[in-house]
């Protein structure tokens, strides 16, 4: 199991603070990022998080999926890398 994790069904005035604090609750916090527009800079509704272990990220996963934050059920799951895409022309 890898120590990143990915967040997502955030709400829109979720704060990065907020993820961190609450992940901080399982363990180490390696890294935190909510993923955000690039033009309009409003919350994608998702993050990732990275803890400092793997054993850390379990618990992480299990203390944190399905738990409620700013009204809704968090989805915490181990992120997959990222596919490649073609470049846009």
């Amino acid at each position: 199991m890898a120590t990143k994790l990915y967040v997502g069904n955030l709400s829109p005035n979720t704060t990065e603070n907020q993820i961190l604090d609450l992940f901080k609750q399982s363990g180490n916090v390696v890294s935190c990022q909510l993923i955000k527009d690039k033009v309009t800079g409003v919350s994608k509704g998702f993050a990732f998080v990275e803890m400092g272990s793997e054993a850390e990220a379990a618990k992480a996963m299990a203390d944190r999926n399905g738990k409620e934050l700013d009204g809704r059920a968090l989805k915490v799951n181990e992120a997959k890398p990222r596919a490649e895409r073609p470049m846009k022309k």
